[in-house]
């Protein structure tokens, strides 16, 4: 079956997909919620288009889940697709160089919040799907797919559902596309994912704001205080100050050390368009593949407290508040590095502050092991359409619901079509047009091969 992309199918999808980042599902805002249902609506519709046998719109307390089955093709296996259609907030506004709700075209490449990060891919997946499909409408294996509204901001919604149902992630397979190719023209399959605690971190110094005129040089300040605690917690040269923490840590292996030194990387070039600094931080006697993938980060995200408005404010804060992070490599749980932070930002508290932590969302790390039959048939769609096999890579990244979507033994396939500089969480996101075509080729031919070693994958 020819499933390139045509020129005129071309301008059909890319009307789709503008139609799909034109909304603003960002789901930790809570004036999005409508936007979020929006977008879960419009995921609705399309599945039901496609000929899903069975598509369902599941509310609760978060924003919903979006569940279908294709039609049943007897004999074939299972595959489970995941994503997510809600997405970061899009600020700072002022550094996009169109509106990030607004896709534009330019370079050969979109540009909106969402489109590598996870709009762009769901849709490469769904239009993979129809690309599939036979004569009859039938897929080339049993298609369940489930889109949620919450990877973004640590909610609940499809834990508790899945916790519920467990049923819904029996597949004799599960593909997730919310990752990157190593390189362009080097596609890759992931092998570990970081996990995540995140916090919040509030200082309280005084019981009210005081003028610092009459009482500068004997109040103490809660924005200083917090920054001198924060500091404590991690060196200049990038080492985290949790004792501990660092001897959880599960190693990665000779093999995958040795692998990673063979991946290629263009230090210049990743500093420069990458990173987009003039140089990189962290621990020096580690390689840059090491410190992505391998070892944990502490990272500060904002902080509250205090005058921000224009003009002047002459106060000494009484409060004051930091978002921060801790992204998690094997060996170390949410849970576990919760309690290690409480405990190291406790000691470095000074005894005229009131000082707590409160975790906002967080996840385990995870690994994936990559020898499952499955893999190999993604691998020879890759290695027919881009001419290029997988490479095995680790990433720095979190999804926090990839354990749920293997509880049942499905082996989970993590990759994707974006590339490393496309701006997750960035403004001026993008994902490059061709990745999108080629990609929606890959995944047809990955559906088609699928169907074809029912004896090798399994039928659920």
């Amino acid at each position: 079956m020819d499933t390139s992309v045509s020129r005129q199918q071309q301008d059909r999808l890319i009307g789709e997909l503008t139609e799909f980042l034109k909304i603003p599902s960002v789901s930790a805002l809570p004036a999005h919620k409508g936007d979020c249902l929006t977008a879960a609506q419009w995921l609705v519709t399309q599945l039901t288009t496609l000929g899903c046998a069975k598509v369902e719109l599941i509310e609760g307390p978060g924003h919903p889940v979006v569940w279908a089955e294709s039609p049943k093709v007897e004999g074939k296996p299972t595959l489970l697709i995941y994503g997510h259609y809600d997405v970061q907030p899009p600020d700072p506004l002022d550094e996009w160089i169109t509106p990030a709700f607004e896709p534009t075209i330019r370079d050969g490449a979109i540009y909106a919040r969402g489109t590598a990060d996870d709009k762009g891919q769901v849709f490469c997946l769904l239009k993979a799907y129809e690309a599939s499909r036979g004569a009859d409408g039938l897929p080339p294996v049993n298609v369940h797919f489930l889109f949620e509204g919450e990877e973004e901001s640590g909610g609940r919604m499809l834990s508790n559902l899945l916790e519920a149902e467990p049923w819904r992630v029996e597949a004799d397979v599960a593909l997730v596309c919310d990752m990157s190719y190593h390189a362009k023209g080097m596609p890759a399959v992931y092998t570990a994912l970081r996990g995540m605690c995140y916090a919040e971190i509030h200082v309280r110094t005084l019981q009210r704001d005081l003028h610092s005129g009459e009482f500068g040089g004997v109040a103490p300040n809660a924005i200083e205080t917090l920054c001198r605690l924060l500091g404590d917690l991690k060196s200049e040269d990038g080492e985290i100050q949790m004792p501990k923490l660092y001897k959880q840590v599960t190693p990665p292996s000779k093999a995958e050390l040795k692998s990673w030194k063979k991946l290629p990387l263009d230090r210049k070039d990743y500093v420069e368009h990458q990173v987009t600094a003039k140089a990189i931080t962290g621990l020096k006697h580690y390689s840059i593949f090491e410190r992505l993938w391998a070892l944990p980060t502490f990272e500060i995200h904002g902080i509250i407290g205090g005058f921000i408005g224009a003009g002047a404010k002459t106060v000494i804060p009484a409060t004051a508040t930091a978002k921060v992070s801790l992204r998690l490599v094997p060996g170390l749980t949410y849970t576990g590095t919760l309690a290690l932070l409480k405990k190291a930002v406790a000691k470095a508290a000074p005894k005229y502050a009131v000082v707590e932590v409160t975790s906002v969302h967080g996840s385990d790390a995870v690994q994936v092991e990559v020898d499952h039959p499955a893999f190999a048939v993604l691998d020879a769609a890759f290695k027919e359409v881009v001419g290029s096999a997988m490479v095995r890579k680790r990433a720095g990244g979190s999804i926090p619901i990839i354990p749920e979507l293997g509880r049942a033994g499905a082996p989970v396939i993590l990759t994707g079509i974006g590339l490393p500089d496309d701006g997750l969480h960035s403004p001026n996101e993008k994902l490059e047009l061709e990745q999108l075509w080629t990609g929606i080729e890959v995944f047809a031919r990955f559906f088609e091969m699928l169907g074809e070693t029912t004896t090798d994958v399994g039928v659920s």
